[in-house]
């Protein structure tokens, strides 16, 4: 519908009558809705950006509360994600991000008090299981890739970036995820 279309549309009867034997002389070809191209550029990534400063925000509340000492600015700005999650010390989750239920299928309500290992399954091996404990335990930022289980039980494999917060000693972990080929 161009301008022309939604002008007469919105004329009553009688104006469309005085108008009509002219309408075929006014009528053109569709232009291309250059405001909406101008609008939709960069769209997905203003979109990504907004719910990468939401997470931000929620994750420095939880800095405040806690008193946490990360730069966590910087961890933000390098590190790439879709699903962030906040465990306790003891690894329960106390918080994850929309990017996780749209990565998993699981809604947040559910994930709450459980440990990220819900999300493994028969097609997680006991190699990387025993590789993330033990690296966790050593209380350092690492890296690793991991299989893990959908609500659906489809798998995917997952990168992900495990950091420690603390202040005078570590009190959460925080996993910033990302899905890889």
């Amino acid at each position: 519908m161009n301008s022309l279309d939604m002008y007469l549309s919105s004329l009553s009867i009688e104006e469309y009558e005085r108008f009509k034997y002219n309408i075929d002389a006014w009528k053109s070809e569709p232009l291309p809705l250059l405001s909406w191209d101008v609008f939709m550029e960069g769209y997905d990534e203003r979109l990504l950006e907004a719910k990468k400063r939401t997470d931000l925000e929620k994750v420095n509340s939880f800095a405040k509360q806690f008193k946490w000492q990360n730069n966590l600015d910087l961890t933000f700005a390098v590190t790439d994600f879709e699903a962030l999650i906040i465990t306790d010390k003891n690894q329960k989750i106390i918080w994850v991000n929309e990017g996780f239920t749209a990565m998993t299928g699981y809604p947040k309500s559910y994930a709450l008090d459980k440990t990220p290992r819900f999300l493994q399954g028969k097609s997680t091996s006991l190699e990387t299981k025993a590789r993330f404990k033990s690296k966790i335990q050593l209380e350092k930022p690492f890296t690793d890739t991991i299989i893990n289980h959908r609500k659906d039980n489809s798998t995917y494999k997952c990168e992900v970036k495990i950091i420690p917060l603390y202040n005078e000693e570590t009190t959460h972990f925080m996993a910033l995820e990302k899905q890889v080929v």
